[in-house]
């Protein structure tokens, strides 16, 4: 038995933002002020996630920032020719004084000092939420670039941020991700975002009921997945598009899934930022079986 439209309509809307603004605007004033000890002129504070991307639901409590140290960069050459990464050797100086290291001990001990409560995550800072403030994340990260071509006059490269957990360097591309949403969001004339909350609360729900466990599909692969569907899929009534999006996505070649900011794929095994086979299909199961229930 499908859901109700009047149900779908409720989930595609969009959760609060006022507090989520004012804790955004607060922290970053707080994170870029001239006391930090950090070079302020050598960072970059943005949202990612939900809030950031305009898909927040009601669920929702967490305002994810990014704190991104520019003074240096983290890089990849695996997508450059071998007369290209000599190029590049050729050209890189030596280590820098100020790295990704010392910036995150020095923005740590500023966070630990700004706001009470604070625990440091093996990915994120946490920020518990206090008089009207929402609760935080913060990614302390450093520049990251992919480079796709080294030569004089033509040096391109895909800029993102890296971050290290548990000794592994995670890449990764949220502004990309922000972007490519937005203009799938326009190009389905406003209704690829209230779709992502349909999905977003429908897995809430899911897992209210049981009928999917807690972090099998984070909010991220699921705007990533839908950002794979076609423009056609998003026309008529919520259940339509519902149904739609669906069917594409559990009879396309799942190996040709990108994430949303088309650099990595959505769905691969032993990946930090790829989504397991596993939890895909037992996400997309999931929908099937509560869908009909």
């Amino acid at each position: 038995m499908a859901i109700a439209e009047r149900q779908l309509e409720t989930w595609a809307k969009q959760g609060s933002t006022g507090q989520f603004t004012g804790t955004y605007n607060t922290m970053r004033g707080h994170l870029l002020d001239t006391s930090a000890p950090y070079r302020v002129a050598n960072t970059e504070v943005f949202l990612q996630g939900s809030y950031g991307n305009d898909t927040n639901v009601y669920a929702d409590s967490d305002v994810d920032v990014v704190l991104k140290h520019t003074g240096a960069y983290c890089y990849d050459l695996s997508h450059l020719s071998p007369e290209h990464r000599a190029n590049y050797e050729r050209a890189s100086g030596g280590g820098v004084q100020y790295g990704y290291d010392q910036f995150k001990a020095h923005a740590e001990d500023y966070i630990k000092r700004l706001y009470n409560g604070v625990r440091v995550g093996k990915k994120a800072v946490f920020v518990p939420g206090n008089n009207g403030r929402r609760d935080a994340d913060i990614l302390i990260c450093q520049e990251f670039r992919r480079y796709i071509s080294y030569e004089p006059g033509n040096i391109l490269y895909h800029e993102g941020v890296a971050f290290f957990s548990g000794g592994n360097r995670i890449d990764n591309f949220p502004k990309q991700h922000s972007a490519n949403c937005t203009s799938k969001h326009q190009a389905t004339n406003g209704n690829f975002k209230p779709m992502v909350r349909v999905f977003k609360n429908m897995r809430n729900t899911m897992i209210e009921k049981g009928y999917l466990a807690d972090g099998v599909a984070p909010s991220y692969f699921i705007e990533g997945m839908l950002w794979n569907v076609p423009v056609d899929k998003f026309i008529g009534s919520y259940g339509y598009m519902f149904v739609a999006c669906y069917n594409w996505i559990v009879n396309a070649d799942v190996s040709k899934l990108a994430c949303a900011n088309n650099l990595y794929w959505l769905v691969q095994d032993n990946s930090s930022v790829c989504w397991p086979t596993v939890n895909f299909q037992t996400f997309t199961s999931a929908l099937k079986a509560y869908w009909e229930s």
